[in-house]
């Protein structure tokens, strides 16, 4: 969330009057974020959050209104975009796409409790439990097929060593998923980091920023949390949250023997994969605004944690 668009009352105001939200009192600028101009929008009637899409697959967007309707319709903890009066969720202000949220209640746990996690793992749980009847498509953007292509490109700015990892992992993964193994699919958040939650005290209040949304394996979304939630800054994985947050999981969605055997794999291709879309900010394709990145070296580490001690023994869900 950031300003890169900045809005007037009166245009904010005018927006509003196409929706059944009430009357403006005031617009705040958000300054945090990557990509998008965020607002915090507030009328006499309650709290909204105001998101302009400055860059990104434009045509991609109704993708994620529809998620995030399904999402909302299933008593999800989302934020389901607001319809205006005709039913219409996505408009154009500023001459940028633009959508309307309620405001979900909480901050970003940054050092999350085991309370926390087994909130974030029943949740998930639930989302893939329903999300794997999505009637939506939208492939996964940073999956294998990906990872195969791009992994090229940054490897001049490595070293030697790195080189080779970034090379035999890429490969391994090739050799193991490229047999196909049959992993549920479903529609996926694709990028569930500690900042895309809020929290009230232990109380999950939403989770936010669907725009790496995409349908896939499961267990890619899952892992990906993993290794934010329950690895410490050495790359190595929590035992209390790692369990805490698969066991209540698997509550509500269990891991099938496929899964099971696929995911020390898949701590490692999502720890790879955003080591390289790192990289790829850092020397090949900068943020279009000035924007400091984020360091690569994180999940380099994570990677190689992952190699070193491998995963952790997968808890059974809790009864």
């Amino acid at each position: 969330m950031a300003v890169f668009t900045p809005l007037t009352d009166p245009q904010v105001a005018e927006f509003l009057s196409r929706f059944d939200a009430g009357s403006l009192v005031s617009v705040e600028g958000v300054p945090a974020g990557t990509e998008n101009s965020t607002f915090f929008v507030t009328t006499d009637r309650r709290e909204l959050v105001l998101t302009l899409f400055e860059q990104g697959e434009h045509e991609e967007l109704p993708f994620f209104v529809d998620l995030l309707d399904y999402l909302d319709e299933h008593r999800l903890p989302v934020p389901g975009p607001l319809h205006d009066r005709d039913g219409v969720a996505l408009h154009t202000l500023a001459d940028k796409p633009a959508l309307l949220f309620p405001r979900l209640p909480g901050k970003h746990p940054k050092a999350p409790n085991l309370a926390q996690c087994r909130e974030l793992g029943d949740a998930l749980g639930r989302m893939h439990a329903v999300s794997r009847h999505f009637p939506g498509h939208r492939p996964n953007p940073r999956d294998l097929h990906w990872l195969l292509p791009m992994h090229h490109k940054v490897l001049v700015y490595l070293s030697p060593e790195d080189q080779a990892l970034m090379k035999d992992e890429v490969e391994t993964y090739q050799g193991f998923f490229g047999d196909s193994p049959d992993l549920p699919q479903g529609a996926l958040h694709g990028d569930l980091f500690r900042d895309n939650t809020l929290f009230d005290g232990d109380r999950l209040g939403g989770l936010i920023d669907f725009y790496n949304g995409c349908t896939g394996d499961l267990l890619f979304d899952l892992a990906i949390v993993i290794n934010d939630w329950a690895t410490e800054p050495d790359g190595r994985l929590d035992p209390a949250r790692h369990d805490a947050l698969l066991k209540a999981y698997q509550t509500r969605r269990p891991l099938t023997a496929a899964e099971r055997e696929a995911w020390p794999m898949m701590l490692r291709l999502t720890a790879l994969r955003y080591w390289l879309s790192r990289l790829l900010v850092v020397y090949v394709d900068p943020p279009a605004h000035d924007l400091t990145p984020h360091d690569p070296d994180q999940f380099r580490t994570v990677l190689k944690a992952r190699l070193e001690h491998g995963a952790l023994p997968l808890p059974e869900g809790d009864a």
